[in-house]
This record gives structure tokens, sequence and C-alpha cells, in this order.
């Protein structure tokens, strides 16, 4: 089981500003007590992992739920650096995202993304999905120890 005395660092890359909101209300009303980092693009999301600009001193997430459809780089494009690179790779990747294309779904995991979920259109489904993901990723799962600064 995952430590629950410290909440996790999920990093959300979503540029649909509802999608986001319905991801932050799935973690209120679900009292999920895990912080939640925004990056709105591709590009952000890069930035954000690898410490640059206005990220320098930002937290190495434990989790990352990732959109396929991105502005700049998109998503697929996202998981590939992040699964290429040996300091990213053991970051658990979960692409949430509104495609349910055989295609992008055998891709994704070909990337290695470690789950695929087809955002639920309902909101009550949809926030029964973040809860879902996030009880597996902090109550049933290990998630590897955070590696650089200890953030």
């Amino acid at each position: 089981m995952t430590d629950t005395r410290r909440p996790i660092d999920i990093l959300l890359v979503e540029d649909d500003p509802a999608d986001e909101l319905m991801t932050r209300e799935a973690f209120e009303d679900n009292k999920i007590g895990n912080e939640l980092h925004v990056c709105r693009d591709g590009q952000e999301a890069l930035d954000y992992l690898y410490r640059r600009g206005p990220y320098a001193d930002a937290a190495r997430p434990d989790l990352i739920l990732l959109d396929l459809n991105l502005p700049k780089y998109d998503g697929r494009e996202v998981l590939a650096q992040i699964k290429s690179d040996s300091d990213l790779a053991s970051i658990p990747v979960v692409v949430l995202t509104t495609s349910a294309a055989e295609e992008d779904i055998l891709r994704s995991y070909a990337l290695h993304a470690n789950a695929y979920v087809t955002k639920p259109v309902d909101l009550d489904q949809f926030m029964a999905a973040i809860k879902q993901i996030d009880d597996f990723f902090v109550q049933v799962v290990r998630l590897p120890p955070r590696s650089f600064d200890q953030q």
C-alpha cells in the first residue's frame, strides 16, 4: 500500500478548461487530498517535468493524468518523451482522454502508458472514474519513491 500519510503530487495535462474543472471538482467531492498541478499543453508539461522556466521548483509528480489531444506537443509525443527518459519513465502515466479509438489505445500502450481511460461524458461517471484512478494509484499500488529533491 502507498504511504497515505503524505498526499501525492498529480500532474494533470489537460487543455480543456471544462475537463480541468470537472477533475478538480472530482477531487474536491471525493475529498481527495492530493496535490493537483495542471499544465495546459504538451510544451508546458515537458517544461514542468524538466523543471524549466517557471517550473524550476516544480514537484516531481507521483502520477500523470495525460490527455492525448493537446496543443504544441500532443499527448502521444509527451508520453513518448516521458517513457524514453530514464529519469521520468518510472512515473505512472494514465492516458485520460475522450478518444475511444482502438488505434489510440494501442499506440498509448505501445508507448508504455500505465493505463488508458476514456473520459465518460456523464458528470457522475467522470467523477467516479477520477475517484477510481485515485483509489487505485493511492490505495492499491505502491508508487515509486520520489527521486529528485524529495519534493
